[in-house]
């Protein structure tokens, strides 16, 4: 039943949900992987700090799940391993599922598992492998009660802003967003939007199915925690942070700042404040 799995992802005195993604690794791009060289020592830093959920692979979710703890953050497995990021992009792209990605998720005791949706410029391919995904991954999660994560992520042109660098186009998300809940997603995952005072828009049209919001690039402590609590005060359900925690001087105490702000609607600057102390 996929409530019960829901049920620990989301917290249950507010309905929100803070997973942190430390899932870079999957992607081969050198860049990702500053503050997770020891992935098991990242990990036990963020269990410690106790968000909802962490995002991992296959291959690193073993670390999460054989930690003697109770509770612990709920485990979001990875899905699909793609060649997409990076300043200059290989001359065939692609986006490939890993094999029984449902059976893997439930052998892992995964809460959730994420694919990606992907809208690149002249890459039409590419999206279409998402969608082929997607398909395939829809039947499986409602066979087995796996709660089904859609990431839908706007890239700006390659040449433009290559890497890994977030289109806060509303016009662009939106649909992008509805595509998802279309094809049957139980979570989005989405893009923050350049004007966060529009971001209701983008609630709006999920039609009821919580939306997390991804962290996008690097941003400085004050500006992710002041857009965390614009997105929240928007209606979003929670958020998917990575590179603004695991690459954090203390990714523990900004991992709690931002928990204040999800879960005890801690003002931007009071959280900013409690980071500031934080040893």
């Amino acid at each position: 039943m996929k409530q019960s799995r829901l049920n620990r992802l989301f917290n249950p005195r507010t309905g929100r949900c803070f997973d942190v993604a430390i899932d870079h690794g999957f992607f081969n791009e050198p860049s990702f992987l500053a503050g997770i060289e020891n992935l098991p020592r990242a990990i036990e830093t963020l269990v410690d700090a106790a968000p909802d959920a962490i995002q991992l692979t296959v291959g690193q979710a073993p670390h999460l799940q054989k930690l003697p703890l109770r509770p612990k953050p709920a485990l979001v497995l990875r899905s699909d391993v793609a060649n997409v990021y990076g300043t200059t992009l290989p001359r065939a792209l692609f986006s490939r599922m890993i094999e029984e990605p449902v059976l893997q998720a439930v052998r892992l005791d995964a809460a959730c598992i994420v694919v990606n949706l992907f809208r690149i410029p002249d890459q039409p391919e590419v999206a279409d492998q998402c969608i082929r995904n997607i398909l395939l991954l829809k039947p499986q999660c409602d066979y087995y009660g796996m709660p089904l994560m859609i990431e839908p992520l706007v890239f700006q042109p390659n040449a433009k802003a290559g890497g890994y660098m977030v289109d806060g186009d509303l016009q662009k998300i939106v649909p992008l967003v509805r595509q998802a809940v279309e094809l049957g997603a139980d979570i989005i995952k989405a893009d923050p939007t350049d004007d966060v005072s529009l971001y209701h828009k983008v609630v709006e049209t999920s039609g009821g199915i919580p939306v997390l919001v991804r962290g996008g690039g690097k941003a400085t402590e004050k500006e992710i925690l002041v857009r965390t609590s614009a997105l929240i005060a928007q209606g979003a359900a929670g958020i998917v942070y990575g590179r603004n925690i695991i690459q954090h001087p203390k990714p523990a105490a900004i991992t709690r700042a931002l928990m204040g702000v999800v879960h005890d609607n801690l003002s931007a600057e009071k959280a900013f404040e409690q980071l500031q102390t934080a040893s």
